[in-house]
């Protein structure tokens, strides 16, 4: 079976980096690694508000240990996404991914929020671009601008030398300029259809 990453790629899947497919493949697998996490002061409440919703994070970190596990189920992609902070406080940012046709994904952090993004590979490094935001009310999908919520969404993601790939993810708004940023590296660990991975 193909997972949704390699679905979208096609034949630039082969282009990835092992350590990318691994990251993505359709078995169930386990990310472990740091993320640092910043953002402007004001967009505190903002955060606070999305994170109720499902979305992002209204806590900055540096190096915040991480756990990310992933499971196919039928036609969608889980990821269950686990930080730990220093002071004992997990936050747990949890999604789904479905297509969205060619090379085309919505990550949805409920039910009825997304986020459509376009997938493409340049030189070794995968690069996600966000499209527009998505509301799913029942069999209807409407698209929302991006700077109409939060801003342009970029994720490039390359390997790392020995083993694991880092990761960058930002939200840039044309007038208020980045308004969320997390990076951090990470190493996956497989697990077999007949030891599944934990949920955290």
């Amino acid at each position: 079976m193909k997972g949704l990453m390699q679905q979208a790629l096609g034949d630039s899947w082969e282009k990835l980096p092992r350590a990318l497919k691994s990251h993505y493949q359709f078995s169930p697998n386990v990310d472990i690694g740091h993320l640092d996490i910043d953002f402007p002061a004001w967009m505190t409440p903002y955060l606070w508000v999305l994170q109720r919703c499902g979305a992002l994070l209204a806590r900055q970190g540096r190096k915040v240990p991480t756990r990310v596990a992933k499971e196919v189920v039928a036609d969608r992609q889980y990821w269950y996404r686990s930080m730990r902070f220093p002071d004992g406080q997990t936050i747990r940012f949890n999604s789904f991914w479905v297509s969205s046709g060619d090379n085309r994904l919505i990550e949805f952090v409920n039910p009825i929020m997304g986020l459509e993004m376009e997938v493409r590979i340049i030189g070794s490094e995968l690069r996600y671009d966000g499209v527009r935001f998505v509301l799913q009310l029942g069999p209807l999908r409407v698209g929302l601008p991006e700077w109409l919520i939060l801003g342009h969404t970029t994720i490039i993601e390359h390997a790392r030398e020995g083993a694991g790939f880092a990761m960058d993810f930002r939200l840039e708004h044309p007038v208020f300029g980045r308004v969320f940023r997390y990076s951090g590296s990470f190493v996956t660990q497989v697990r077999s259809s007949s030891n599944p991975i934990s949920v955290p």
